[in-house]
């Protein structure tokens, strides 16, 4: 399941009330982010789309910050759990899968990714949950070039380094995504037709870099 709103709507189904609720307020800002952006998620958008009134949605979340702090941090637990996943799988090629599911959770959560890759100044905590989700990744992915490295009989570079590799690879990858995706530049679209074309290209920048 690749699907955040998805995955809050079957995580949630049969639990208490209240649970149930606050997960439909949720489901209803992913909505709003995926229509309209941050700007456009207000109480009463969110409140709307989740077919409640004002009043119950201040018994859940302070205000709408209090809801994206939330909203974002589960998300971001969520996304590292399905890379994680998707390389345990693999372990055999762990970072191209990591990759994919990267590239699948993009798709199916643009609204989500496009507050985490593009915070506006009224929204702190979109920067934070996406500097956390940089942070722990990039982490993961250093710790494996090491260990691959090590397993091979290779001196890996210094580890400050490959930890600004993989920062400026991170950065490439989203940036192309951000422009596939929410851009949706024409040109590149016409080029990224063939996914998988465009997972062996990600994946080629991410082998290279770490390693060469």
């Amino acid at each position: 399941m690749f699907s955040f709103p998805e995955h809050l709507a079957t995580t949630s189904a049969g639990r208490p009330k209240g649970e149930r609720t606050r997960a439909q307020l949720q489901i209803a800002a992913c909505k709003v982010l995926q229509d309209g952006g941050p700007q456009g998620l207000t109480v009463a958008e969110i409140c709307k789309a989740a077919g409640v009134s004002n009043g119950t949605f201040y018994l859940y979340f302070k205000d709408r910050n209090a809801l994206l702090d939330s909203l974002l941090r589960g998300f971001v637990a969520f996304l590292q759990l399905a890379m994680r996943a998707a390389s345990e799988r693999e372990g055999h090629d762990a970072p191209r899968a990591a990759t994919r599911a990267y590239l699948r959770l993009f798709e199916r959560n643009s609204g989500l990714m496009r507050s985490l890759i593009h915070p506006t100044d009224g929204f702190p905590e979109a920067q934070a949950a996406f500097q956390t989700l940089n942070r722990e990744w990039i982490e993961a992915v250093v710790a494996s070039v090491e260990r691959r490295q090590r397993q091979e009989g290779k001196m890996a570079p210094p580890r400050d380094e490959l930890l600004r590799r993989a920062y400026a690879l991170g950065g490439m990858v989203d940036q192309y995504l951000s422009n596939l995706l929410l851009a949706k530049d024409p040109a590149l679209i016409e080029i990224s037709q063939d996914r998988d074309a465009v997972l062996e290209t990600l994946s080629l920048l991410w082998d290279r870099g770490m390693t060469a």
